[in-house]
């Protein structure tokens, strides 16, 4: 857990990412200058490549916060998870985690592999007494503020216990990582009448009215037409559900933006009222944007291991960091522990 003066310390694969370790190295330094981030950092990956990529950046952090420790071998987007850590003990990803087992680190943050990044967390840390499955929560912007959606891949086949640990997840992490005091939170099904769904949610239904009130805020079922509306802080539905909805929702943000730019570029009339919007544009770009709030936590562990998307730029890495800190200082793992136990009791 992290010092009592609110530090804490975030072990760093940057090995992982599909831009190469030179972007997380822009992200510390995104992080700690424009972001204000003080932490210590322990940066894992090729030693002496990392060694020349800082003293190359002129870092305003005091040097005594970074340091560097020497992984041998990479895991690549291409390799089986548990092959992975078999195999590549001495990779970058495992240790970071080992870090953190072993209480070197507070948070590990990687942008690699997610199937050997959650199967590294949950063998080497484990699960929180009486969580079931850990499960990914991913931060998305909509019309009135951001919400949590979980999960996001982690279990494919879920059952309603495990979407009822969910919501537990996804209300301690809208509380830690977007300051919201009392987060709603909301089931994802085809119609909010009484009884539509299919049986997961209908039995899922069930749970979170059984301990709403006494554990989450549980605002009852929304559909997917829904979801951007900005009514409720947390969304649950199964990893399969997730995964789809945020692969969905990144492609439909992709074309809204890709079709809006060719149609402004169609003629110099429409080029100039373009140039005349340019602010309004930057503006909706940012609120859209998923590198504010880039980094999945694996929730449910015993301790605070965030998975960035592969491709993070800089920006994007450097707010991972930041939500890493925000999960230390709020106590996220003591507090989701504390009401996993009283969840489990209400059933």
């Amino acid at each position: 857990m992290g010092e009592p003066d609110g530090r804490c310390t975030i072990a760093v694969d940057t090995m992982g990412s599909d831009l190469g370790p030179t972007e997380f190295v822009r992200g510390l330094l995104y992080a700690t200058e424009e972001l204000g981030l003080d932490c210590d950092f322990k940066l894992v990956g090729k030693g002496r490549l990392l060694e020349r990529l800082v003293k190359v950046r002129d870092f305003s952090i005091d040097p005594s916060k970074i340091q560097i420790h020497h992984a041998s071998e990479v895991v690549t987007m291409n390799d089986k998870p548990i092959q992975a850590l078999r195999k590549k003990k001495d990779s970058s990803m495992a240790q970071a985690i080992e870090l953190l087992r072993d209480d070197k680190a507070d948070a590990v943050v990687s942008c690699g592999n997610t199937g050997a990044l959650m199967a590294g967390g949950t063998l080497r840390m484990r699960p929180l007494d009486g969580v079931d499955r850990p499960a990914l929560g991913i931060i998305i912007p909509s019309r009135n503020k951001p919400f949590v959606l979980i999960d996001v891949g982690a279990i494919p086949d879920s059952t309603p216990l495990n979407l009822m640990q969910n919501a537990v997840f996804g209300s301690n992490y809208a509380k830690a990582a977007l300051g919201v005091e009392k987060p709603r939170v909301a089931l994802l099904t085809i119609g909010t009448e009484e009884g539509k769904g299919n049986s997961l949610v209908n039995a899922t239904h069930t749970y979170l009215e059984q301990i709403n009130g006494k554990v989450i805020n549980y605002a009852g079922p929304i559909e997917g037409f829904q979801l951007f509306d900005g009514d409720v802080d947390v969304v649950v539905c199964d990893g399969f559900v997730g995964n789809i909805v945020l692969k969905s929702s990144e492609a439909v943000f992709s074309f809204v933006g890709e079709t809006i730019k060719e149609e402004l570029l169609r003629n110099p009339k429409r080029m100039l009222g373009a140039a005349l919007s340019k602010t309004a544009f930057k503006d909706m770009k940012a609120r859209l944007s998923p590198d504010q709030h880039a980094g999945a936590p694996l929730l449910g562990l015993k301790a605070n291991i965030l998975k960035s998307h592969g491709s993070s730029n800089y920006i994007a890495i450097a707010n991972a960091l930041r939500i890493a800190r925000e999960l230390v200082v709020h106590d996220m793992i003591d507090s989701i522990s504390s009401d996993i136990n009283q969840a489990n009791d209400l059933l």
